[in-house]
């Protein structure tokens, strides 16, 4: 068995059954062995980057390993925006790449990355990219190499790993001669008992007390797949819950006590409801830059903040909590709820929570184009269930955020901390790779899309009905807002698009331009019925500017806020 057949084989009895990759001399014995796998599906990006993009979609909410694969050099270093991801948004990915041979190290062969004499290190690069990297020197050291680097993506916060193999490993005469299967034996992070009850302790005096609580759910409690327990949690103890973006639809966004998204373009209702609170319990979010209000130094003051978190490093960030609890979600609320039972007798009294219905709010709208968040009002009412919306860096997030109200057992995914453009557009197809019967949804600037649409010819050529609407207003909305409220003026922000519905027909996809709602939603329902892939360029109004406050505190004290700053300054 040679190396790459032997990767292939060890990957397999791991549950993987999707490749991305790139293709390439140094990858050539790699789409070889994964041409004759009868478990893996191998898809050809046009572009690794995309390719890297797909892995992470592959893996976001399943508990499979994404794999994505490159040629040495330029192909391999295309990976890098994908892992970056994959590493901020805690996915677990193994990418695979070449390495120029090493007899000729330091002479500056193609596609040499030996960091010698003046090529570029990408051992160095790969290191600072992913929890580990790794350096195969021995073909009989695959097995180990492989084993440990896919239990290292999974342990504790998942996240990416990295393979170089080198060229003169891949040679005809040099075999793994001891391949054996691959374990993956991953120790589950449960919570310690002992600060289980200690935490249990705090919620019930304060229940008690009549204090007012409210639970702030995020991604890490979405991959655990946390929703029944704090489903449990919140109905049994009357606990509000605000969600992060990522958040949203851990519990159905109609549930009595779910009081919207917390974010600085999020509802009203959670900001009041966390402005309050006494205590705040953060579920499986690590309380990033736009769930905090660009880091407010005051967010939590008078707040006791209790975070539950599956990673330690979370612990001593911007908000160090005044208890930690360390586990996954799932156990780790379920562990709080069954102690909480035993500390609170009796029946707790109903939570008064204002409702919301964020897809049946009137727009006011005065101009000819379509409003964008009539556009996702109008994606929300229609979106099926089990159905997954993502939306990539953009205002196009903003009101796809705030407007679509989401049921239990649909997701919504922003784009991450390391926040790339593109990174959904194409994330998407391995998503739907991944869940084959969930309908998946892109929304996405114009920008975006310009950024990685030629990978609808990967979904095409195989067969992947990814529906993309593209929010279409000829400029990068977000840069210019910030460029305005900044420097009192903009610039570079504008450009032309090309009629994007020809282009997806001239791919042999489903292409449609709509200019009214009414015409979206028939393009929509159309899209929904087709299973075929699908771009829907939506042309919207420039004149609309997204719901955003630098303030947990409201718009209006945000204004006054930076008011008083100028004046400061």
């Amino acid at each position: 068995m040679r190396v790459y057949e032997a990767i292939v084989k060890g990957l397999e009895g791991v549950g993987v059954r999707a490749a991305f990759g790139g293709a390439g001399e140094n990858a050539a014995g790699l789409m070889l062995a994964l041409k004759h796998s009868r478990q893996i599906r191998p898809i050809i990006a046009r572009h690794e980057q995309a390719a890297s993009f797909m892995a992470c979609g592959y893996a976001m909410y399943t508990n499979r390993l994404g794999f994505c694969f490159a040629t040495a050099g330029p192909g391999a270093f295309n990976l890098f925006s994908g892992l970056a991801v994959a590493m901020s948004d805690s996915y677990p990915v193994l990418a695979v790449s070449g390495y120029a041979s090493r007899e000729w190290q330091g002479w500056g062969s193609l596609n040499e990355t030996s960091g010698l004499n003046r090529t570029p290190d990408s051992r160095a690069m790969f290191a600072a990219t992913t929890k580990k990297s790794f350096l195969l020197t021995d073909a009989d050291d695959t097995c180990d190499v492989l084993e440990e680097a896919v239990n290292v993506a999974f342990a504790g916060r998942p996240g990416p790993v990295h393979i170089h193999v080198p060229e003169d490993l891949t040679h005809h005469g040099v075999e793994v001669t001891n391949f054996r299967p691959i374990r993956l034996d991953v120790a589950p992070v449960l919570p310690d008992p002992a600060r289980v009850d200690e935490i249990a302790s705090v919620l019930a005096d304060a229940l008690a007390q009549r204090k007012r609580i409210v639970a702030l759910a995020g991604f890490g409690a979405i991959r655990s797949g946390a929703g029944p327990q704090v489903k449990r949690l919140i109905e049994q103890f009357q606990i509000p819950l605000l969600t992060t973006l990522d958040g949203k639809g851990i519990v159905s966004e109609g549930h009595p006590l779910a009081v919207g998204v917390f974010a600085d373009s999020g509802h009203s209702s959670a900001w009041k409801a966390f402005r309050e609170a006494d205590i705040v319990l953060c579920i499986g979010n690590s309380l990033n830059q736009h769930a905090t209000f660009n880091y407010r130094e005051d967010l939590f003051k008078d707040k006791l903040l209790i975070h539950v978190n599956i990673s330690e490093t979370e612990f001593h960030k911007a908000y160090p909590p005044h208890h930690a609890l360390l586990g996954d979600a799932g156990p780790a609320v379920e562990a709080l709820v069954d102690a909480l039972e035993k500390k609170v007798p009796g029946d707790v009294p109903a939570a008064d929570v204002k409702g919301r219905d964020y897809e049946a709010r009137h727009i006011t709208h005065l101009t000819g184009r379509i409003h964008p968040g009539q556009l996702a009002q109008s994606i929300g009412r229609m979106l099926p269930p089990h159905a997954v919306l993502l939306a990539d860096a953009g205002a196009h997030l903003a009101w796809l955020g705030y407007y679509v109200e989401l049921e239990e057992g649909q997701n919504f995914r922003k784009a991450g901390s390391f926040g790339p453009m593109a990174g959904h557009v194409n994330g998407a197809i391995g998503l739907k790779v991944a869940h084959p019967e969930r309908t998946v949804v892109v929304g996405c600037g114009d920008g975006c899309y310009s950024l990685a649409g030629f990978e609808l010819m990967t979904a095409v050529e195989n067969d992947i009905p990814v529906i993309w609407v593209i929010f279409d207003d000829e400029e990068f909305k977000l840069i210019k807002l910030f460029q305005l409220a900044t420097y009192r003026e903009s610039a570079l922000v504008e450009f032309q698009n090309p009629d994007f519905a020809a282009y997806a027909r001239a791919c042999g996809a489903d292409g449609y331009r709509v200019e009214t709602l009414d015409e979206f939603e028939e393009a929509f329902r159309t899209a929904l019925a087709s299973g075929r892939p699908t771009v829907i360029d939506a042309k919207i109004t420039r004149w609309a500017v997204p719901h955003y406050s630098p303030s947990p505190d409201g718009v209006i004290d945000a204004l006054v806020e930076a008011v008083e700053k100028r004046l400061r300054d």
